[in-house]
């Protein structure tokens, strides 16, 4: 029997030790919102040795699964919690719409060599995740709840920020870790946005945004025409006006505008076909 866990930096493991963080964290989800909290099924993503799970289970009860990919942490989860839902796996591999269909909540203290494939995978079920709390790196929450015009604002702040009210709940320090990270930290809330529909094609929407951001130094006329040659040929042979967003950079665009643009592209590939 393991009475601890050997954390592991290549599954970027850093263990919260500081209760009352812990508490504040399992609180988050769904804070204020009595009935959600008392229907809505959760999924704690990267347990550990249960810092939050503690919490989280007398009000969730059979209502919360945990996935654990550690061998030694789900050993551990199994001893000390057996009434508990433990999912032995990856959570990045794992099939939401098949495992919730009626929708769930996530929470975790996030493995930060992995937080930005936990959002898009988020993104990816966004119409059956309403709520996400994670502790992150705190560059990454920056990011995440940046606003247009600023460095931090990138890809992932204008594709949740689509669908998700971000908010910046805490800052929590090195030194309340087992072992210490090397960054701060932050604990952030995604509530799902009543937006059902961006009115544009949402798969070209995010190539846009990637394709904009990956050359964010360049204006937009440059950063679509790498991804997008058939755009500024159709611009040049003067089939189409340019863009009045062509002499901008994507940091400076709205959420609105990326729509109002990928709705442009989106048009004018359709005269080339």
């Amino acid at each position: 029997m393991h009475l601890e866990v050997r954390a592991k930096k290549y599954l970027g493991q850093h263990f919260l030790t500081d209760q009352n963080i812990a508490r504040r964290i399992a609180e988050a989800l769904y804070a204020g919102d009595d009935e959600r909290s008392v229907r809505e099924k959760v999924l704690e993503v990267g347990p550990g040795m249960g810092v939050l799970t503690q919490y989280l289970l007398p009000v969730y009860g059979d209502r919360l699964t945990v996935a654990e990919i550690d061998t030694e942490s789900v050993e551990y989860l199994r001893v000390h919690y057996p009434n508990l839902n433990v999912l032995e796996g990856d959570f990045l591999r794992l099939d939401l719409a098949a495992l919730y269909p009626q929708g769930v909540g996530i929470i975790g203290n996030f493995p930060y060599n992995i937080s930005s494939q936990i959002f898009f995978k988020v993104l990816d079920f966004k119409d059956l995740i309403p709520e996400v709390v994670g502790m992150i790196q705190r560059e990454v929450a920056v990011r995440l709840t940046a606003s247009p015009g600023g460095k931090e604002y990138g890809i992932l702040s204008v594709l949740l920020q689509a669908y998700y009210d971000i908010e910046y709940l805490f800052t929590v320090p090195p030194g309340v870790f087992n072992p210490p990270p090397k960054v701060q930290s932050a604990v952030i809330r995604l509530r799902r946005n009543g937006v059902t529909e961006l009115g544009c094609d949402e798969e070209l929407f995010r190539k846009v945004v990637k394709a904009t951001f990956n050359q964010r130094r360049k204006t937009i006329r440059n950063s679509l025409g790498a991804s997008f040659p058939e755009v500024l040929c159709a611009v040049a042979e003067g089939r189409v006006e340019a863009h009045p967003f062509f002499g901008l950079r994507p940091e400076t665009l709205s959420v609105a505008q990326f729509v109002e643009l990928t709705r442009w592209v989106e048009a004018v590939r359709g005269t080339d076909s």
